[in-house]
């Protein structure tokens, strides 16, 4: 597997406008099994935008996994483990100045997949490390992906495995 790394940073405020419709991705949200089943996932006790309004800037990252055939049948595993690189860097870059808050690539996956206590209506074992992803605050990946980053990106289709899997991350500072 290749990976290739995409960098930018944007203002939050110029993001918010071009990039985030909480409306329209709370729908999309509301398709998900994961749907008010994950800490990491709306809906919350809080307004998104201003969420994304309590910093500056967003630098956001992209993992673009790039795939040879004879991997494609272990795809989830190696998303999986770059996911978790992509996790570790960004908590290393948070934790080097005061007021950042890094943004995951996707949903928590903590406690495993189904182990989330928010569907007991517990608190979240682990607030230090769950995160929040940019399309569970709003925002729009796959614009993000394409202008931001010049990603398109693919999916599963007719059971097919692309070519390539992309993975957005982001620090908010």
């Amino acid at each position: 597997m290749k990976i290739e790394t995409f960098e930018k940073t944007i203002k939050v405020d110029e993001f918010v406008e071009g990039y985030v419709n909480v409306e329209e991705f709370l729908e999309c949200c509301k398709a998900c099994e994961n749907y008010e089943q994950v800490w990491s996932c709306p809906t919350y006790d809080f307004d998104p935008v201003d969420f994304w309004r309590g910093f500056e800037n967003l630098y956001v990252v992209g993992k673009k996994m790039i795939l040879e055939e004879e991997e494609k049948e272990n795809w989830e595993t190696l998303m999986t483990q770059v996911k978790e690189d992509l996790t570790e860097t960004l908590y290393v870059l948070e934790g080097q100045y005061p007021h950042r808050q890094s943004l995951s690539a996707g949903n928590c996956k903590i406690c495993g997949e189904g182990n989330c206590t928010r569907k007991t209506g517990e608190p979240c074992r682990y607030p230090e490390k769950m995160r929040y992803s940019i399309e569970s605050l709003g925002g729009n990946v796959g614009l993000t992906a394409s202008k931001l980053l010049g990603i398109d990106l693919q999916w599963i289709a007719e059971g097919q495995i692309p070519d390539y899997f992309v993975l957005v991350g982001g620090l908010l500072y």
